[in-house]
């Protein structure tokens, strides 16, 4: 069984963490990574996101139906298991987590659903990948991690696995 994580993630100011070197959100898929042995793919945005929080989180609201990125996957016919993270932007993943996910063939992939966030839990993230991942087994039981407690998320990632 082989297994992809397709990841958006920010450094820069974050919510309730401050400035930091590496988002929250990579920080949780590299222990999903080094757990699952998973293949990775950064989504990143074709232009990137200001540094600070506030003005990062109404470029996204203007993003939301149209973000494009930097690179798109072509082809996930060789993984059985497709893990979608993102931070919750707006009460769902990055807007340049749907771009990522448009037009890939989810039929018979496990489709797995993981967020960072600071009080929403998954919000409307696994509704949406479901809308987005047609033909794929979208487990709508994620897990939501505290991007403040990102760094110390490794136990409870390996639980939910």
């Amino acid at each position: 069984m082989k297994s992809l994580i397709i990841y958006f993630s920010r450094a820069d100011e974050n919510y309730a963490v401050g400035y930091i070197d590496k988002g929250n959100t990579e920080i949780v898929a590299e222990y999903v990574q080094e757990l699952t042995g998973a293949d990775m793919f950064k989504v990143e945005p074709e232009i990137p996101y200001a540094k600070d929080y506030k003005t990062c989180i109404e470029e996204a609201k203007k993003r939301i139906g149209n973000a494009p990125i930097r690179e798109k996957l072509g082809d996930i016919s060789d993984y059985d298991t497709v893990f979608v993270m993102s931070p919750i932007y707006w009460g769902t993943y990055a807007p340049e987590v749907e771009t990522a996910l448009e037009g890939l063939d989810f039929s018979n992939k496990k489709v797995r659903v993981i967020c960072t966030h600071e009080g929403s839990g998954l919000s409307g993230m696994p509704a949406d990948v479901k809308k987005m991942c047609k033909g794929a087994d979208v487990e709508t039981t994620g897990l939501a991690i505290k991007g403040s407690q990102a760094k110390e998320s490794k136990d409870k990632v390996k639980a939910w696995l």
